[in-house]
C-alpha cells in the first residue's frame, strides 16, 4: 500500500496535471506557504469613461519567516485618477474553485457570469455581469495557455495566464456616490500565481484597438533558472485573421522569437522581436503615470509596483516579406515597468 506521504505526493501531481490545463482556476489547493494567485480583471466602460482593475487573491508567506503573514485581499485601480486602494481579509475568508474561475472572498464573488463586489473600505459596491464568453488563449497538452511548455515546469517562480482577450460587459457598480455603467463595456482578464513576481520586468496589454477584436497582451521579464537566469518573454497578439476568423500571432521564448530591439526611457518602451517564421512586431508603448499596486514579497504583499490603465500602444505586424498585417493603436492600455530594469535591459 502506499504510505500517507506517497498518497500525498500522488494527489498533489494529479492536481497539477488538472490546475496546469485549467489556467482560470485556483492553482494552491495544496499550498500551505510561500504561494500567491491574483487574478486580474480588467472593466471598460463603453464610452471609457470608466475604467477598472478590480485583482482578488490569496498570498501564503514564506515557512521560516519570523514576520510570515497570510491573507486574502480585492485591490482596485482607477484607471481615470489613478487611486489604487487594496482591502485585507482573513486566508479563511478566500474559496476558490480548481477546475473553473470562481473567486469568493467576504462578501466579493468573481465567475464566469460577473463579479459582485461590496468594498467597505473604498465604498466600491455593486454587479457587472460578463454579458458575453470568454475567450480564452488555447489550450492543449502541448502548450497549456500562454506559457506554453514551460507551465510544466514545477519550479518556475512566477506562472502566467489568460482567462479572456475580451467580453462583454453589463452592470453597474457605485464609487464615491456616483455610479460606473458598465453596459456595452469590455473586459479582460488574466492571471498571475507562483512564489513571487520576478526581479525586474515589463507587462503590457490592450483590447480597445481601432480595429476590432484585436487584443495584445505582453510581458518580458528576468527569469530565474536554476543556478542563472534568462531573460524570457511572451507576446500573444489575437485579431481577425482573413477570413474573419481570430488567429493568435505568438513571440515567445518557447516559439524560438528573439528581441531584436528593447528601450526603456520616462516617456516611452520600445519593442521589436522576430519570429522564427520571419515575421517581425515592433511596439512603442507611451508611460502614463498611474497608481500602485501590491505585489508578492516572500513574507507579505508589500512591494508597491505602479501600474496605469492610460497609456497607448502603438504597434505594426508584418510577415517575412514585409507586408503589413496590421498597423493599429491601442488605448486604456495596461502597462507596468518595474524592479531590475537595467539588468533586464542588459540581458540578450
Amino acid at each position: 500500500m502506499l504510505s500517507l506521504s506517497a498518497l500525498t505526493a500522488a494527489r498533489r501531481g494529479v492536481a497539477m496535471l488538472g490546475s496546469t490545463m485549467r489556467p482560470d482556476g485556483y492553482h494552491g489547493a495544496y499550498a500551505r506557504a510561500g504561494f500567491f494567485e491574483g487574478w486580474y480583471v480588467k472593466l471598460v466602460s463603453a464610452d471609457r469613461a470608466a475604467r477598472l482593475a478590480v485583482i482578488p487573491g490569496i498570498f501564503l508567506g514564506a515557512d521560516g519567516w519570523p514576520d510570515r503573514h497570510d491573507e486574502a485581499f480585492v485591490q482596485v485601480l482607477d484607471g481615470v485618477t489613478g487611486r489604487s486602494w487594496y482591502e485585507r481579509f482573513d486566508a479563511a475568508d478566500f474559496h476558490a474553485a480548481t477546475g473553473r474561475f470562481d473567486v469568493s472572498i467576504g462578501p466579493n464573488r468573481f465567475s464566469e457570469r460577473g463579479l459582485t463586489l461590496d468594498l467597505g473600505e473604498s465604498g466600491l459596491r455593486g454587479q457587472v455581469q460578463f454579458s458575453t464568453a470568454f475567450d480564452p488563449w488555447p489550450v492543449t497538452v502541448r502548450s497549456p495557455g500562454i506559457m506554453g511548455w514551460y507551465s510544466w515546469v514545477p519550479v518556475m517562480e512566477c506562472y502566467h495566464g489568460v482567462v479572456s482577450f475580451g467580453h462583454g460587459l453589463s452592470g453597474s457598480l457605485s464609487l464615491d456616490g456616483g455610479a460606473l455603467a458598465f453596459d456595452g463595456g469590455l473586459g479582460y482578464l488574466e492571471k498571475d500565481w507562483g512564489r513571487t513576481f520576478p526581479s525586474g520586468y515589463i507587462w503590457m496589454q490592450s483590447n480597445h484597438f481601432t480595429r476590432s477584436g484585436v487584443c495584445l497582451t505582453a510581458s518580458i521579464a528576468v527569469i530565474p533558472w536554476h543556478r542563472t537566469q534568462f531573460r524570457g518573454f511572451i507576446v500573444g497578439l489575437r485579431m481577425p485573421g482573413p477570413d474573419g476568423r481570430p488567429t493568435l500571432h505568438r513571440f515567445a521564448t518557447y516559439t524560438r522569437a528573439r528581441t531584436t530591439q528593447l528601450a526603456v526611457d520616462d516617456k516611452r518602451v520600445r519593442w521589436s522581436l522576430r519570429a522564427k517564421t520571419g515575421a517581425t512586431l515592433v511596439i512603442s508603448a507611451e508611460r502614463r503615470r498611474g497608481g500602485l499596486l501590491h505585489a508578492p514579497e516572500p513574507t507579505q504583499m508589500h512591494r508597491r509596483v505602479e501600474e496605469t490603465l492610460d497609456a497607448r500602444i502603438h504597434l505594426r505586424l508584418a510577415d517575412r516579406a514585409g507586408r503589413i498585417l496590421l498597423e493599429d493603436c491601442g488605448e486604456v492600455a495596461g502597462l507596468e515597468v518595474h524592479g531590475d530594469i537595467d539588468g533586464l535591459l542588459a540581458m540578450t
